[in-house]
């Protein structure tokens, strides 16, 4: 089982956004078949190019297959990576806003130093 840090870079390394994350939950909820991409903007309510961007960078992760029309299924290269997600889908439901932030640090780190600047410290 994965600790709670490698949750925590999980999420911070492989989506540059929520995006991504609600992408590879819906395939994830649905991973006992394809889903074409009219599907997968439909379940999402998202655009085509947000779709197509984070398939790109999920597939790339080694999270999903993607066949040359498009459609998608959920398919983790290792247990690992199976149990990875599973634990990032779980605390993505009961602290969405913490994953965000996660997500946010990952995809721009300058921007969280430069934030931390700014935070109020307690002695």
């Amino acid at each position: 089982m994965p600790s709670s840090q490698d949750t925590a870079s999980f999420i911070g390394n492989t989506f540059r956004s929520v995006w991504a994350l609600e992408l590879l939950c819906f395939l994830r909820e649905h991973r006992d078949r394809e889903l074409s991409h009219i599907e997968m903007v439909s379940g999402l309510r998202g655009s085509d190019l947000v779709v197509s961007q984070s398939l790109a960078s999920l597939a790339a992760a080694g999270l999903i297959l993607v066949d040359d029309k498009g459609s998608a299924r959920y398919a983790p290269a290792t247990e690992q990576l199976d149990l990875l997600v599973d634990q990032a889908r779980t605390l993505y439901g009961r602290s969405p806003d913490k994953v965000r932030r996660m997500i946010i640090a990952g995809a721009s780190p300058g921007l969280s130093a430069f934030a931390d600047a700014f935070k109020l410290r307690k002695d």
